[in-house]
């Protein structure tokens, strides 16, 4: 999945997250409207163009940390009072303005790209203004994000924050300085959820004390703020040195330490016993919309809960067939949750140090890369690197995650792979992992969506989760052509991979509109997947933590596999899978229907492409 700390931040403005309701304007992107004279629409996208360029900065200015995480490093020392009700109105006067403005100009004889960025624009701010019917601002701590979390990774000085030179040691230090500002209005808001009966579970909150209490330390040095003066760049002063360092003691001791310490203890005294048994969000006021909305907002579809977890049964029913056939073929003697036990008991599938399972990500990498000319002709100019988790979010993290190269290049893709608890990190789920996240999964489609020219801001950098998690599940299906899955334990990985994804369908709408519990949702993932227990219980609160997000991976992929199947029925011998590949991901990550459109209009434009003589040739002399 997408780092979690980027996945949170893109949510902080509301700013979009899915194109509920978008088959209305489902047709193809290349259709302009008929009677319009040419200039006049190529006027109107120029026009379009600059107004989205506009919205961009104006954007970035309001989110300055979503500007410090592509690169853009001009409000670095700026930190805005996200849950505050001043801002929130800021957002909403924002997205209600930006709308008219581009309703104004209208989309009549818009074609192409310029088609398509009208028609996710509009939709994602109509979604953004939808969206403010849900007290989300009530919830803001929970054990996948806070933002104690994510200050410490953005003042560690091993993530986005930059800490290259004096003036980014001192932007930092501005920024910082507002953390404890951000925090009171957190308890705040906290505060009015209690008297709404909008809270958390006390499942997640538990959780959520560990993770603040590995912040407070005692010894200011030993704080993962500190992090920075511990890697200060050479060629900086002596005065500046010891004048930085006086600055950190201070932030640090006098401002974060007491700040941090006042949340976790208003969450242990006040917030905990107000907290909720019920873990899912239909327990919540107007709960079972905003699991609707939920679910249209990941999945960009019409699909309803009830309708996902019937997919989600099927898919299961499907792939447990496909995992006898592996029972089989490696002479195994038992029942299928026998064959679960096995492959997460047997220390053969065990990596004896954190070393040796980075090493054979990378072993994994470079095992591919020949290979992957085959499938791709469009691949991102952008690295990338494969780190561990850090420690301190380790224990509720998933098994792996994918952050995005900063826009300039200076930083590159990170694969953050979890070393926490190493036995339960199998062999056998390393390739179908990989492929998922790195190469040809997220950072393929991530990186590539950056670099796209001639496209809005708003498009590189956004993004439909439904289309990005399905495009690094569909990845995980294309490892045999890549050279991976000849073991069969490792085709297993694939296989639990691809199930894991399907019993989310079944668990996620269980628990927030069937009145799941947490003990219900764990007892299905041990009787219908080979999943360790640390997992399982980390996934299954991530489920609690962020209904519907989970949704979008089986869901973005079946489509995908539709498409493609439809792609290769139509076009035959003529099917190629580069130029398949290369459709769909040239034009960054699209609401499912649009993509639908757009691979529709690229099936009919390949089947009316004339045959060139030679190739009638060759079929004449074959």
């Amino acid at each position: 999945m997408k780092h979690p700390l980027v996945f949170a931040l893109a949510m902080v403005v509301s700013t979009g997250g899915g194109l509920a309701g978008c088959q209305r304007e489902s047709a193809p992107p290349a259709a302009a409207s008929a009677g319009v004279a040419p200039e006049n629409a190529e006027a109107r996208a120029e026009r379009l163009d600059a107004l989205y360029a506009e919205y961009w900065d104006e954007l970035l200015q309001l989110n300055p940390v979503q500007a410090t995480f592509q690169g853009d490093t001009r409000y670095n020392d700026q930190l805005p009072d996200f849950g505050s009700a001043e801002y929130r109105e800021q957002v909403r006067a924002f997205n209600e303005r930006w709308l008219k403005t581009v309703e104004a100009v209208g989309s009549e004889g818009l074609d192409g790209q310029a088609l398509l960025s009208y028609r996710i624009f509009v939709q994602e701010r109509r979604n953004a203004l939808d969206a403010e019917r849900f007290p989300s601002w009530m919830l803001p701590v929970n054990q996948m994000g806070s933002l104690v979390s994510y200050a410490v990774l953005l003042g560690s000085g091993t993530n986005a924050q930059p800490f290259a030179t004096v003036a980014d040691y001192e932007a930092w230090l501005r920024r910082a300085a507002r953390i404890p500002v951000l925090i009171d209005t957190e308890i705040a808001n906290m505060r009015a959820g209690i008297e709404a009966n909008v809270v958390q579970p006390r499942v997640v909150m538990e959780k959520v004390l560990p993770q603040f209490d590995a912040v407070l330390v005692d010894d200011v040095e030993q704080s993962p703020f500190w992090g920075p003066m511990t890697r200060m760049p050479d060629g900086v002063s002596d005065a500046d040195r010891d004048r930085l360092a006086a600055a950190f003691r201070t932030l640090i001791g006098e401002q974060l330490q007491p700040a941090i310490r006042r949340q976790r203890d208003f969450i242990a005294d006040e917030y905990l016993p107000h907290t909720r048994d019920s873990v899912g969000l239909d327990a919540l006021p107007d709960g079972m919309a905003w699991y609707a909305f939920a679910v249209k907002q990941q999945t960009t579809s019409e699909l309803m809960p009830e309708a996902i977890h019937q997919i989600g049964l099927d898919e299961v029913a499907r792939i447990h067939g496909e995992m006898r056939g592996i029972m089989a073929q490696t002479g195994f003697d038992g029942t299928l949750q026998d064959f679960f036990r096995y492959m997460q008991t047997d220390r053969r599938f065990e990596f004896r140090s954190e070393d040796q399972l980075l090493a054979h990500y990378r072993g994994i990498e470079q095992r591919i890369a020949s290979r992957v000319p085959e499938l791709f002709s469009l691949t991102p100019r952008a690295g990338f690197e494969i780190r561990p988790v850090e420690a301190f979010r380790a224990k509720s993290a998933a098994g792996g995650s994918y952050q995005s190269p900063s826009e300039d290049g200076s930083r590159p893709g990170i694969f953050y792979v979890n070393t926490f608890d190493l036995p339960t990190r199998k062999r056998w789920e390393a390739e179908s992992l990989f492929l998922h996240e790195a190469i040809p999964g997220h950072h393929f489609q991530l990186a590539l969506q950056q670099e796209l020219e001639g496209v809005p801001a708003f498009r590189r950098f956004g993004g439909e989760t439904a289309y990005i998690e399905g495009w690094g599940l569909y990845a995980e299906s294309l490892g045999r052509a890549l050279g991976l899955y000849t073991d069969p334990y490792d085709d297993f990985g694939r296989l639990q991979a691809e199930l894991w994804r399907a019993v989310r369908l079944v668990v996620d709408t269980g628990l927030h509109s069937k009145g799941w519990s947490r003990q219900q949702v764990l007892d299905y993932m041990f009787e219908n997947s080979s999943v360790s227990e640390p997992d399982a219980i980390a996934e299954a609160e991530r489920y609690i933590a962020w209904p519907g997000q989970a949704l979008a991976y089986k869901i973005g992929e079946l489509k995908i596999q539709e498409l493609r199947t439809r792609s290769e029925a139509a076009l035959g011998d003529a099917f190629d899978i580069r130029a398949f590949h290369a459709e769909v991901l040239k034009d960054g990550a699209l609401p499912l229907p649009l993509l639908e459109a757009k691979i529709d209009a690229w099936i009919a434009a390949e089947r009316a492409r004339p045959v060139s003589p030679d190739a009638d040739n060759a079929d004449a002399t074959g």
